[in-house]
């Protein structure tokens, strides 16, 4: 398929489930490949992260399975239209593997989109990617966003700065895939650094 068609997602076991689902399948129904990269290979044990009355934080339970397509080792950055980094607790281990630092950075170098989502920012910080940006995320990564630089914003659910775009939550797909879509209609090379 065409290389401005395909979108690469990173993600790997604890992945977010309505996060991973929701863009594989918003991708496709606009025309897009998406492509599942994991560090191996596999079927991947995707979470489900919900808000419940009474708990300070959100509650984790089993996902879905879904299918890696490709490992870190086999993504060329260069056949992919953007890069996409869904949340759940993937990213707290994806971001301390080298080989997601530098496929990211090799996005960013490179002038394409990077969309992250919720816990997904993670990975852009440890990148270096947040500082002095405009940064949506989930409201325990606030901390991490600002130490490094980055500007939380509230109450906006998503926000794009650059070539980034950034979300809070699940709850935030209405405005965050907004601005992707819209994104993605730029013809590819208008890509820019920055």
């Amino acid at each position: 398929m065409n290389p401005d068609k395909k979108i690469l997602i990173i993600t790997g076991d604890a992945g977010e489930s309505f996060e991973i689902l929701y863009a594989m399948h918003r991708l496709l129904e606009a025309g897009y490949e998406p492509v599942i990269a994991a560090p191996a290979v596999k079927s991947m044990n995707l979470v489900i992260h919900d808000f419940e009355p009474g708990w300070d934080t959100y509650v984790e339970r089993k996902g879905y399975i879904v299918d890696s397509q490709i490992s870190f080792d086999q993504v060329v950055p260069g056949e992919y239209r953007a890069v996409l980094f869904p949340g759940g607790r993937a990213p707290e281990y994806l971001r301390n593997d080298p080989r997601v630092i530098s496929i990211t950075k090799e996005f960013y170098n490179s002038g394409k989109y990077i969309f992250a989502i919720c816990h997904g920012v993670q990975i852009l910080v440890t990148a270096g990617l947040v500082n002095n940006r405009k940064i949506a995320c989930y409201e325990h990564v606030k901390f991490e966003v600002e130490s490094c630089g980055g500007i939380y914003v509230s109450p906006d659910e998503a926000v794009k700065d650059g070539r980034i775009v950034t979300g809070k939550t699940w709850q935030s797909h209405p405005e965050f895939y907004k601005i992707v879509f819209s994104c993605l209609k730029e013809p590819a090379k208008a890509a820019m650094p920055g």
